[in-house]
């Protein structure tokens, strides 16, 4: 009788009970450990893989159930924000020997549902506004984005867009970025049926969350085996496009990919030049979140993984500089190195 009364006064007093627990939330307990990574264990000399030179990397160890699933990333003026696909914001700085600073924990204050399950809160995509800070987090569940103010502190806007209501369940809005010229691209995860290869790309001409209907459609063919898992734009304007692998039994690879932005277009496919895999025996897990910066002059490009929340995978933080190999020692004819050097924040 005891259990049947708990029962009856959740259903009572917990809206919309899902019957699962809570998603948790970070806590109090702001501690970050940083682990240093090399690009390949078996040879830790190793610095290139394609046309990456790798610069460092830390693995990031939390306190607490609600520590990880990070699924993308942003870097503003040396502040690191993750956001995990749980809805939970994570950002710090990185100080002497990338030693984990300045650490803020947040929730989402607003989204799909009321946030009580996985469901409701399934943050797949981020990208922010360097102008006015505003931010869009697409949800892949809910197939929908939301607009939230600066630093989030509060849902502004949000949108169904009628052109994603029918990508199938857990596939929307997994990469997304805004367009430096105005306009933002989004890409889903697996294609409508089984075993398609080209996944469906859209263009908002104006901001989802108020216009969904102005822009166009395309697609997007990534490497053979591979889904796109989160894209940005280059300093030159080209895309570039983060996509992932799993094999069993239990196996994460990654490619890069860059896309020319002139090549999307309506009803366009879209295929893109690889520029480099992390797969065993190099560093690998599964990858989500791709941001890109400048420092001193070099293209900074850092990925995080998504560690499912699981003992056996990883919550890695990356850095690389894109330095193409010469024309002669490439596969990829168009390439050129800017011979730059790298700059100083973090690994």
């Amino acid at each position: 009788m005891r259990v049947l009364w708990s029962i009856l006064l959740v259903l009572l007093f917990v809206p919309q009970w899902m019957g699962e627990p809570q998603l948790p939330l970070l806590g109090t307990d702001r501690r970050i450990e940083s682990i240093p990574t090399t690009l390949n264990p078996a040879d830790p000399a190793q610095r290139r893989v394609g046309d990456l030179v790798w610069l460092g990397g830390i693995e990031l160890r939390g306190h607490g159930d609600a520590f990880g699933g990070f699924s993308s990333l942003h870097i503003d003026r040396g502040r690191f924000t993750l956001l995990s696909d749980g809805g939970n914001i994570v950002s710090f700085r990185l100080g002497h020997h990338n030693a984990v600073e300045r650490v803020r924990f947040a929730e989402l204050p607003g989204g799909p549902g009321t946030g009580w399950a996985k469901y409701d809160r399934d943050s797949e995509s981020m990208t922010v506004d360097p102008r006015t800070g505003q931010i869009w987090v697409g949800f892949e569940g809910a197939n929908e984005i939301w607009r939230y103010a600066p630093g989030f502190a509060r849902a502004e806007a949000h949108g169904a867009p009628p052109e994603m209501q029918d990508w199938p369940l857990n596939t929307g809005a997994e990469s997304m970025t805004l367009l430096p010229g105005g306009g933002m691209l989004v890409i889903d995860e697996h294609g409508e049926k089984k075993h398609e290869v080209a996944r469906q790309g859209l263009f908002f001409a104006g901001d989802p969350t108020r216009q969904p209907r102005r822009g166009f459609h395309f697609s997007f063919v990534p490497p053979t085996g591979y889904d796109p898992s989160d894209m940005t734009v280059l300093p030159d304007g080209r895309i570039l496009v983060l996509t992932r692998r799993f094999a069993y039994p239990f196996t994460w690879s990654n490619k890069l990919v860059v896309v020319d932005r002139r090549a999307i277009r309506p009803g366009a496919i879209v295929r893109g030049r690889e520029i480099a895999t992390l797969a065993a025996p190099l560093i690998h897990d599964n990858f989500e979140g791709v941001a890109v910066m400048r420092e001193k002059g070099a293209t900074i490009i850092w990925l995080v993984s998504d560690d499912n929340q699981l003992f056996l995978q990883h919550s890695y933080l990356i850095k690389f500089r894109l330095d193409p190999l010469p024309v002669k020692a490439s596969a990829t004819p168009n390439a050129k190195s800017p011979h730059s050097q790298a700059g100083n924040t973090g690994c």
